[in-house]
């Protein structure tokens, strides 16, 4: 017995799994606020950072296809696009976090002088992360509703108009959301501060989205959606742009790191010391092993970029990284970083997001055709290098 999603069938064990973890995540997130509040909001601001960047990275993604005219990603949007779908949930979380978990953010129960505490305000970093949120959802559902639209019409101009709205939600983007990441996640250490965070978060969501697009569009031809779409092709410039953004983390990452370094300013340094000691140095290492380092090298041959099944390992490994690496950012600056904390609480949340994920995800993407049907460079897309 099936259930059928579009156009493609779905085992009820499969669906149903993913409802599991998701019913897993929230008992575990309720039992972690009555247990250990302070984890379960960590663990919160954790998966709902993720998450957000799993949209945003998505949308980039749209948009820079757009923007740059290019033909090739065009039969495999729909999965961007049905990735999209987790941005309200995701974006309702980060409001919850900064309205239930204040005690996160030394900032809200100590008064800061001059511009940081204009700066860290809490109505005015309430009041902005809704502007944020609210115009990147307004742009983003503009551009994926005139896609789909144009499935219905066939009016090429809807392409047209979605460069022009992509451009701008890209300007749009690079303005808003370096301001972001400071207030959600380096307030947490609210004395340290870094030019590049904003950077270094851009690369991190950015190639955290390349990696679940590679699970998902393997997955969808597996399935039957894109059995007679996707190609070697696709999948090859998929994996150069796998390799490439998770050198170019690694680039961003070591730049901040050896700067901090190099300066040696104790109010820097503080931020790398307490990830460096205290059990989190294994942890530490391991984040630059398993986003860049494994990834580097497995990617290095044309053949592997090609070859699905070793795509989606590397892409498994990325995700794993990208998860640790959000860990290290948030849990020694809002748990403690003594000793390192890790134990049901994180490993429910963990489970729980990506299975809230792939429902919010099968709802979209089964609600409009496979691939964008009256596209104009669709036909150029299916047969790429061909």
């Amino acid at each position: 017995m099936t259930l059928k999603h579009g156009a493609f069938n779905l085992s009820d064990r499969t669906y149903g799994l993913f409802k599991w973890f998701a019913i897993l995540g929230v008992v575990t997130f309720g039992l972690g606020l009555l247990l250990a509040p302070q984890r379960a909001l960590s663990s919160f601001l954790l998966v709902n950072i993720g998450l957000l960047g799993m949209g945003l990275g998505a949308a980039l993604f749209i948009a820079f296809q757009y923007v740059c005219g290019a033909h090739w990603a065009v039969a495999l949007r729909r999965v961007p696009e049905a990735m999209c779908g987790i941005l309200p949930w995701a974006a309702g979380g980060i409001v919850i976090t900064l309205l239930a978990g204040k005690s996160l953010y030394p900032w809200t129960s100590e008064h800061a002088v001059g511009m940081k505490g204009v700066i860290l305000s809490y109505p005015f970093v309430l009041a902005r992360t809704i502007v944020f949120l609210a115009i990147w959802l307004l742009l983003i559902r503009a551009i994926v509703r005139r896609s789909r639209l144009q499935d219905q019409n066939g009016d090429a101009s809807l392409s047209a108009s979605n460069t022009r709205l992509s451009a701008l939600f890209l300007v749009v983007f690079g303005l808003t959301f370096w301001m972001a990441c400071f207030d959600w996640v380096m307030s947490l250490e609210p004395e340290w501060y870094s030019t590049m965070y904003g950077v270094y978060h851009f690369a991190g969501l950015f190639l955290g989205a390349l990696a679940a697009m590679v699970l998902l569009v393997v997955w969808l031809h597996r399935v039957g959606p894109l059995r007679h779409v996707l190609t070697e092709e696709h999948l090859h410039d998929i994996g150069k742009l796998l390799f490439g953004f998770s050198t170019f983390w690694m680039y961003i990452w070591f730049s901040e790191y050896m700067l901090i370094w190099y300066a040696d300013f104790p109010e820097e340094t503080g931020h790398f010391i307490r990830r460096l000691t205290g059990g989190w140095g294994p942890l530490f290492v391991a984040n630059m092993v398993i986003t860049w380092l494994l990834p580097f090298f497995i990617l290095l041959p044309k053949s592997v970029k090609r070859n699905p099944n070793m795509l989606v390992k590397v892409a498994c490994m990325i995700l794993v990284g990208r998860w640790l690496d959000l860990y290290l950012l948030i849990y020694p600056s809002a748990v403690g970083h003594e000793v390192v904390t890790f134990g049901v609480v994180e490993l429910g949340m963990a489970v729980g997001a990506p299975g809230l994920f792939m429902l919010i995800f099968i709802r979209s993407f089964r609600s409009f055709p496979p691939v964008p049907v009256s596209d104009p460079l669709l036909e150029a897309s299916l047969h790429h290098h061909q």
